[in-house]
């Protein structure tokens, strides 16, 4: 039996109970009558942090990273890559499921692009695919079944491959994506006009000559696109000024880009062009597609966890402005912080090998080579590997509305092959400067990264966004010079 002090008690803790769980069920009803409007007295963001709570206190809980222990090094967080297709053929990504919330108000694309059918052969012809009869397209329905590009080093100048992706998913209403550029039937309506035309993957597969053929079959390719596009109404309209034509790989389109010099080009750099035929201008810079994984921005090793002070893996003799890689090599290769060594990325072992390098890097030296521009520029920021350019004739992807000094580090050729001046430089960088450029490497390395569908600002939406405003001012410059002899023509009529 109970005591009557015990039973107080009992009645006491029962009826705090009843009380608390009264008020529950009272604030509970009540918040199921309030509407979420804008002028509703208990604010929306006070409700939704809620569940917020519930999933705040489950991230809190996660596992810590897993740590490497060098017998000679400090304790090094091992970088986190995200699942991503290494080095074989590109994969298309599934969209997250925040993405598919996204609907494109087409009314509001800043880029509305016609685009040629050209025949599989020009496109994904190239990529093996066997186009059904009186078909000139693939379905994208199932993307498992889209064709896919090949690997390798292929995959640095895959641009074309992405943006015609893009346009054609345009026009699918169970594909979002960003409503930047939008495909049109009508050539009339278009501010640009796309020429699907896979350039780089032409030249790297088919350039060799063949026997009993004249010339290479990307050099009959190129031929048949100009005598193609010249005897459109499209060209014949504005002689070419208003389309667009991807030729990324430095040797690609070699024939055809005299002959079509007035177009918008999509280009790595203008290392083998004339300023006549590609300038800033008209010309449009694109990223290559990185060959390493990207790091997950949470997991990126902090400036201690970092103990390479500067990293270069590739080719050092090279030609033309390429030659100063062979002389940094000398002045870095006895350095015990340094990495500095012949490599190759041709094998997934390499890129892999060249992936942790970098992740485990401070700085990336990105040095001129043949051309100016390489893919380790891209490689560095998907790494958060704080750039070196080393590189005068550089063009830089989407430079006028992203500011590189401030995650880059920019030394003219001349200075870096100075006995002790770059890495004089390097060193004088202490963690506090080092880790605003990673924090900004972090914040924009998803503008470089392809993807399809493609994102509010990744490296697809990024080079229509380019197009678009390079599209601007080649309109200005056609209408300037339609002021007189268009009136003149309609006085004759």
């Amino acid at each position: 039996m109970f005591s009557i002090s015990e039973k107080s008690i009992l009645s006491s803790r029962l009826l705090s109970f009843l009380i608390a769980f009264s008020m529950f069920l009272l604030i509970s009803s009540s918040l199921s009558l309030i509407e979420f409007e804008e002028n509703s007295f208990v604010p929306k963001s006070v409700l939704q942090l809620i569940p917020n709570l519930v999933s705040n206190a489950s991230v809190n809980n996660q596992i810590p990273n897993a740590i490497i222990v060098d017998a000679q090094e400090s304790p090094v967080k091992s970088p986190v890559f995200p699942n991503e297709t290494l080095n074989n053929t590109i994969s298309v990504d599934e969209p997250e499921e925040k993405h598919l919330t996204r609907k494109c108000d087409k009314t509001k694309a800043h880029l509305k692009v016609y685009m040629h059918d050209l025949p599989p052969k020009f496109h994904f012809g190239l990529l093996g695919w066997n186009a059904p009869a009186n078909q000139t397209w693939p379905s994208l329905t199932d993307r498992v079944k889209l064709p896919s590009y090949p690997g390798g080093l292929n995959l640095q100048h895959s641009t074309e491959y992405w943006l015609t992706l893009d346009l054609l998913s345009s026009s699918n209403k169970d594909i979002v994506r960003p409503c930047t550029a939008i495909r049109v039937e009508n050539s009339s309506e278009a501010d640009v006009i796309f020429v699907p035309f896979f350039s780089s993957l032409s030249y790297n597969r088919f350039s060799k000559h063949r026997q009993n053929r004249k010339g290479s079959g990307d050099k009959v390719l190129q031929e048949e696109l100009v005598n193609f596009l010249v005897k459109t109404k499209e060209w014949k309209r504005s002689r070419g000024k208003d389309h667009l034509i991807v030729a990324h790989h430095p040797n690609s389109m070699l024939i055809a880009r005299r002959k079509l010099g007035s177009c918008m080009f999509v280009l790595s750099d203008f290392g083998r062009y004339s300023s006549r035929i590609a300038n800033l201008k008209k010309d449009v810079i694109a990223p290559y597609k990185h060959m390493v994984r990207s790091i997950a921005a949470d997991n990126s090793p902090l400036f201690d966890e970092r103990p390479i002070l500067a990293y270069f893996q590739g080719a050092i003799y090279r030609k033309d402005g390429g030659a100063i890689r062979h002389e940094l090599y000398y002045l870095l290769k006895n350095e015990k912080d340094v990495h500095f060594t012949f490599g190759s990325a041709h094998q997934s072992t390499g890129v892999r090998e060249a992936g942790k390098g970098m992740a485990h890097s401070k700085f990336c030296l990105n040095i001129a080579g043949d051309t100016p521009s390489s893919n380790r520029l891209f490689d560095a920021i998907a790494t958060h590997c704080v750039p070196v350019i080393i590189s005068d004739e550089i063009e830089l992807p989407f430079e006028d509305v992203l500011d590189y000094s401030e995650f880059c580090v920019f030394v003219r050729a001349k200075d870096a092959v100075r006995k002790g001046h770059l890495l004089n430089i390097l060193r004088g960088i202490k963690n506090e400067r080092w880790s605003r450029m990673w924090e900004k490497l972090k914040e924009i390395s998803g503008r470089f990264e392809y993807e399809f569908p493609s994102r509010e600002n990744d490296a697809v939406d990024m080079i229509w966004q380019t197009v678009s405003r390079k599209n601007v001012s080649t309109r200005l410059s056609v209408h300037r010079k339609n002021r007189y002899t268009r009136s003149q023509f309609r006085l004759r009529m």
